[in-house]
C-alpha cells in the first residue's frame, strides 16, 4: 500500500485543490476539537495537508514521497507507522489521525500507541469517512487507487476501540452533506453523527500510564 502513496503522492495532494470546499469543511470540523496549543502529532500525516494549516508540529507516515511534501510545508516529519511510534511515553499533548485510520493495518494498535505517547489529559482526534454514511458507501463502491485498499469503519467501531484502550469523554462532530465535487462552500459543522459524511471523534486520556 505504501507504494501507492509513493507513486501517486502528487495526485493525492492535488485532490485537496480540486475539492477546495470539501477540504476546508473538514478543516473547520477538526478545529472544533483540536487543541490550539501544545505539542501535537499527526499519524498518517501524508503531504501535510492537515498538519500544516492546523499547526500540528510533528508527523509520521510510511510514505517517503508524501513526507517530502509535508516537510516543505513546515512539518517535522519521521518515516514510520502508527503501530510503532518512535516517540517517548507521554510526549504529546494531542494526537490526530485524520482519514488515515482506514489505511492503518492494525488500527487498534495505533490507538494503543496514541494512548502511550499522550500526556495525562491529552486528547486524540480522529477524522473519518463514516462507513455507514452516504459518503462511505460511495467510496466503498468507487474504483479508487486509494480507497480500494482502505478498510472503512463505523463511528461505533472506532468508539469501541477508543474505550477499550482507555479513552473517555468522547464527542462527535460532523460535516460534508454532499459529495466532495458538489460542495461549493464551507459546510457547517454540527454536533453528533449520522448526517455528515466526514466525522470527527475526539476523546481524552484521563489517566497516566500504568
Amino acid at each position: 500500500m505504501d507504494s501507492i502513496f509513493d507513486e501517486k503522492h502528487e495526485r493525492y495532494d492535488r485532490w485537496y485543490d480540486e475539492h477546495k470546499f470539501a477540504y476546508l469543511s473538514e478543516l473547520e470540523a477538526i478545529k472544533k476539537v483540536l487543541p490550539e496549543k501544545g505539542k501535537g502529532l499527526e499519524i498518517g500525516v501524508g503531504t501535510g495537508r492537515f498538519a500544516a494549516p492546523l499547526g500540528i508540529q510533528f508527523g509520521i507516515d510510511p510514505s517517503g514521497k508524501m513526507l517530502e511534501t509535508a516537510k516543505k510545508r513546515g512539518v517535522n516529519v519521521q518515516q514510520g507507522t502508527g503501530e510503532n511510534l518512535p516517540f517517548m511515553d507521554e510526549e504529546f499533548d494531542y494526537v490526530a489521525i485524520i482519514i488515515s485510520i482506514c489505511f492503518i493495518k492494525n488500527p487498534g494498535k495505533a490507538i494503543k500507541e496514541s494512548f502511550r505517547v499522550l500526556k495525562k489529559n491529552g486528547k486524540i482526534v480522529l477524522g473519518i469517512v463514516d462507513k455507514n454514511s452516504f459518503l462511505g458507501k460511495f467510496y466503498q463502491a468507487k474504483e479508487s487507487a486509494f480507497y480500494k485498499q482502505a478498510t472503512f469503519f463505523t463511528v461505533e467501531e472506532l468508539t469501541g476501540l477508543l474505550v477499550s484502550e482507555g479513552f473517555s469523554d468522547i464527542s462527535y462532530w460532523q460535516t460534508m452533506y454532499d459529495l466532495p465535487e458538489k460542495i461549493n462552500f464551507i459546510q457547517k459543522t454540527e454536533k453528533g453523527y449520522g448526517k455528515g459524511g466526514f466525522i470527527v471523534i475526539a476523546a481524552q486520556k484521563k489517566r497516566s500510564m500504568e
